[in-house]
């Protein structure tokens, strides 16, 4: 179902990754600095109950006294409001940075889908993009938000609490500090395994995504060719592979986890024998207080490590679905706008229209030879002259190079060599937008979008009036069948146009492309998978929609192309014929054989449909 393949990144805990994503999240750093404060007081509270915890005992239980327990209630209270207070402040500096780092990098996401041109999205699948822009970033929210602060908090522990050991007894503390390095050496032999284990769960995890997408979409085509255990098969396995990476991962960090809580463990013994030597020694020694706070702190230190080790497992984690976001956002376009050209006619968000140059529509293409990144050439020194105005049809086999002329006259392509001239001028020296503003583009295929009709025809020109909407349906022969509808222009068209027929979207796709009033207008199979009604409409309204303006049309049924100025039949990439329809009909060659063999066959369509009936 998927054949993308995912690319490999570093197998290591990567800090520059994380500085890139910090550097990101700039709008953020205010809050990330109060949270930090919050985070090493509530730290501070945390080692500052057991010392009052000591000093209750040593002062009030041994002593047998309650001489000044009310000013320590006083002091204890007064501890719990500031813990409950940094807690609050935590939660909500946290919840703020989390919610507001998955709008920002989905957002960022989003315009550079915006930016990218036609030939990323033919080589990348639905399901990749989808898992970037949904889940990764989630766990990337999660991280910045949660995680890299419970780190925080366990690194301002651990120091605290350190310190407040060596102050009670520095040989004792040392005694038990020395689990600490061969703890952060297990750490360091653990992250790498983890991280990969990781890795690989989101790579499939992407698969899955897409596996997910491709069966909704194609669920039509799989019932037709009875292919449902195929796809269970291949599922399955995908699944499978999850599973096994997941599982893999769970067990590493929980055999960690596992080592860390018995190294602890045998430190707190430890330090329980010796420090109990000490209290029996008094008065040289420990006191009863100083000691039950040095066990309470024996067996907290192990907790930041704990969490540091689980705040790690987390962004190796996460670091995954950082390195897959961070490649979305560092894609640089294969077809961009040179800095030259943005400083005279701007971008794609900030366009200065006021130095457009008005479209005629003459093209010329000037030995342009094209070929696709995977090596396959499809065009070859090739050359063509369009006066402004003039209707061209391409007809050929299926792979002869028609569609590759027109992605290469939208600029969803350049050339590989050569160049095209767009009313006399090289269109690299025009922008993107300023050619793909004067295009209209209908598929043969059309995808709406969820809304009205009225908001797909107004798409490319959301300040239109009502007047020019209906004119617009008027001139592609869609108003009638619109206006039939119980609330006309105000029906719901449904997910993908999916309340629609297919020649009702078509007839749809073409007022859509009438209302930016083009100078230049691309049909692409736009009739080729619709029925003879809806195609006898759009026929009617391509003559009148075409007139005075520059037209490519593609299509398989050739009585589309009967009317246009020229035809150009293409093979391998070259023009074996050009002329109108009567001239290629004279001439009795390739076009003819096409024009003849497709007729006999709709002749024999129309016998058979008679007979049936």
């Amino acid at each position: 179902m998927q054949g993308h393949q995912e690319v490999d990144f570093s197998k290591k805990l990567d800090l520059s990754l994380w500085k890139r994503l910090y550097h990101i999240a700039k709008p953020f750093h205010k809050n990330m600095l109060l949270l930090m404060i919050a985070n090493a007081l509530l730290a501070g509270t945390d080692v500052i109950f057991p010392r009052l915890t000591g000093y209750a005992i040593d002062t009030f239980i041994v002593n047998s006294t309650s001489e000044g327990i009310g000013g320590f209630i006083a002091i204890y209270l007064g501890m719990v409001v500031l813990q409950v207070g940094c807690i609050g402040v935590f939660l909500l500096l946290a919840s703020k940075i989390e919610i507001g780092i998955s709008y920002l990098i989905r957002k960022l996401g989003f315009q550079k889908l915006q930016e990218l041109p036609f030939s990323y999205y033919d080589r990348m699948p639905v399901g990749f993009l989808l898992s970037r822009l949904t889940t990764d970033t989630q766990r990337l929210a999660d991280t910045l938000g949660w995680t890299v602060l419970d780190l925080m908090w366990g690194f301002f522990y651990l120091i605290f609490c350190s310190v407040q050991m060596l102050f009670l007894n520095w040989r004792l503390a040392i005694m038990v500090l020395l689990v600490v390095p061969p703890l952060a050496f297990i750490s360091v032999f653990f992250q790498r395994r983890i991280l990969k284990a990781h890795r690989e769960t989101r790579k499939t995890h992407s698969k899955i995504t897409g596996a997910f997408n491709e069966g909704i979409m194609g669920a039509k085509t799989t019932k037709t060719l009875a292919c449902e255990e195929e796809n269970i098969e291949e599922f399955t396995e995908l699944t499978a592979s999850m599973r096994k990476s997941a599982v893999r991962a769970s067990s590493l960090s929980a055999l960690f986890l596992s080592i860390v809580v018995s190294v602890g463990s045998i430190a707190t013994a430890y330090a329980l024998y010796k420090g109990g030597l000490d209290v029996m020694a008094l008065p040289a020694g420990l006191t009863l207080g100083a000691l039950q706070v040095f066990i309470t702190y024996s067996m907290q230190l192990f907790d930041p490590i704990k969490e540091i080790a689980r705040t790690l497992a987390e962004m190796q984690n996460a670091q995954a679905a950082g390195e897959r976001v961070l490649s979305l956002l560092a894609t640089e376009a294969d077809i961009e706008d040179t800095p030259e050209v943005v400083e005279i006619f701007g971008d794609n968000f900030h366009p200065k229209k006021e130095n457009w140059p008005e479209l005629h529509g003459d093209i010329v293409f000037e030995d342009v030879s094209f070929q696709y990144k995977d090596g396959e050439k499809v065009l070859d020194h090739f050359s063509l002259t369009v006066k402004a105005g003039e209707s061209i049809a391409l007809v050929g086999e299926t792979g002869s190079g028609k569609s590759t002329i027109i992605n290469l006259i939208c600029r969803f392509y350049e050339p590989t060599s050569g160049r095209i001239l767009i009313d006399g001028v090289d269109y690299k020296e025009r922008s993107l937008l300023w050619l793909q503003s004067h295009l209209g583009y209908v598929l043969q295929q059309p995808h709406m979008f969820s809304g009205t009709i009225r908001e797909n025809i107004c798409y490319g020109r959301p300040e239109a009036t009502d007047e020019e909407v209906v004119r617009a349906a008027k001139l592609a022969n869609a108003h009638d069948f619109i206006s039939k509808l119980t609330i006309g222009y105000d029906t719901e068209v449904g997910e993908g146009g999916s309340l629609l027929s297919s020649g009702e979207k078509q007839l749809v796709s073409f007022a859509r492309a009438i209302l930016v009033d083009p100078a230049l207008f691309i049909l692409d199979e736009a009739t080729s998978s619709v029925d003879t009604h809806s195609e006898a409409l759009i026929q009617q309204a391509i003559t009148g929609i075409l007139e005075g303006r520059t037209s490519f049309m593609v299509a398989h049924r050739l009585s589309t192309v009967r009317q246009a100025d020229r035809i150009l039949v293409i093979s391998d990439g070259k023009i074996i014929e050009e002329g109108n329809h009567d001239q290629l009909i004279v001439k009795q060659g390739y076009y003819y054989d096409l024009y003849t063999g497709q007729f006999e066959d709709e002749q024999g369509q129309a016998v058979l449909s008679s007979v049936m009936a």
